[in-house]
């Protein structure tokens, strides 16, 4: 639901009513993962995907249904078979999809926009659903943001060495299941993750009949390219179309320009080193030295190196990166740190001009984020798709998105 919240927050700010199906859990070969979406409000009309393709024309009929009859269900579509109208995963996959009515005149209804309105704010927020257990529990919902608050509909309270929480049409009006709800969403949304929580009724954290769906939103990752070269340009555009936020970094105020880099978040004028020092980064960095000069390189690699980000990555050829790299061994990095380093950056694609070269240099950040191997699949045998044990969210991941 929150991969596609800036046309969600549209409609509920145009009070519009809509139903909106997630998938919840994938197995085999399935095309999008957990929190992938699909929404259809009352005039028909149709955004996301919750499978690329294969089970849409089903998942709208459902969301539709919803629409008229007030009901949340969860539905699963296999593997398809020789009856040419069947509905299934022509990959061969199986997916677990949650469809939920979200009228405005329903109580649930504010917690949802509040967790529209902030995702589509970029701030961080979870949102738990039940999509599996008693009856009564379908569709309720509970938003928790980092610092602990959460929102529900009903009186909010607070308990002993924790946040508030609703004790009354959150999760079914059951204090001890909110209260393990909101604990275990924060740990979600803190990991950026989204995926299922198996609980007990009473709130045990062991499986007992209620699943929980947790869509974690997190502020999209940082991509700071250093040197405000050609190559950079197009590695800008790039950047943004895989869902990050994007900074230019050069010491040069003649080559860090808002019309050289018109699709950049931020141009900054500073040493490479001195501003990645003082900037915020974390486990989702991503960090592309371009300027292939020592004198801003060693610098900027020495405090890069020894920072816990995703990837760092630096151009140059191959007698560059030695050089580079007896540089920074004299400046005391050790051959674990070194070995952290990409370079020459980007994937062997043959690629020559700057677009062809952003292209290679982020499908080795994708393939190092996802585990990829970067060989064709032609042939390979390896999966097509990945569980994403680097990513975290399931695409937005992005938000990723995302």
């Amino acid at each position: 639901m929150l991969d596609i919240a800036d046309e969600l927050n549209r409609w509920a700010e145009e009070g519009r009513d809509f139903a909106v199906a997630t998938v919840v859990s994938v197995g085999g070969s399935a095309p999008r993962g957990p929190g992938a979406a699909l929404a259809v409000d009352s005039d028909g009309t149709a955004i996301g995907s919750v499978s690329g393709g294969c089970v849409e024309g089903a998942v709208y009929d459902l969301c539709v249904q919803a629409l008229q009859d007030g009901r949340t269900v969860l539905e699963r579509f296999g593997y398809s078979d020789e009856d040419a109208f069947a509905v299934g995963l022509t990959c061969g996959g199986v997916i677990e999809v949650l469809v939920t009515p979200v009228r405005a005149d329903a109580p649930e209804r504010p917690v949802y926009a509040a967790a529209l309105a902030a995702a589509s704010r970029g701030e961080a927020a979870a949102v738990a659903r039940v999509a599996r257990g008693p009856v009564e529990l379908l569709g309720r919902v509970l938003l928790v943001r980092p610092d602990g608050s959460s929102d529900s509909p009903g009186a909010s309270t607070s308990y002993a060495g924790g946040p508030g929480v609703s004790h009354e049409g959150s999760l079914g009006g059951r204090p001890e299941l909110d209260r393990t709800a909101v604990a275990e969403a924060r740990a979600q949304l803190a990991a950026g993750r989204t995926g299922t929580l198996e609980l007990s009724e009473d709130g045990a954290r062991c499986p007992g009949g209620v699943t929980l769906l947790v869509e974690s939103s997190v502020p999209p990752p940082r991509m700071i390219v250093f040197g405000a070269v050609d190559f950079a340009t197009a590695l800008v555009r790039v950047g943004k179309f895989l869902g990050y936020h994007v900074t230019v970094c050069d010491a040069r105020p003649v080559f860090a320009t808002r019309v050289r880099f018109p699709d950049a978040d931020d141009i900054v004028v500073d040493w490479p080193h001195r501003y990645l020092r003082r900037t915020a980064t974390d486990d989702r960095t991503v960090l592309c030295v371009l300027t292939h000069d020592a004198k801003f390189d060693v610098p900027l690699l020495e405090a890069a190196l020894r920072m816990p980000v995703a990837f760092v990555g630096a151009m140059g050829s191959r007698r560059t990166h030695e050089d580079r790299a007896r540089r920074l061994r004299e400046v005391g990095l050790g051959e674990g740190e070194l070995a952290r380093l990409r370079s020459p950056i980007g994937l062997d694609l043959g690629a020559r001009t700057p677009e062809e070269t952003a292209l290679s240099i982020a499908a080795e950040i994708v393939a190092a984020r996802e585990g990829g191997t970067g060989a064709p699949l032609t042939g390979s045998g390896t999966p097509i798709h990945r569980d994403g044990g680097g990513r975290g969210t399931g695409a937005v991941g992005a938000r990723e998105a995302a």
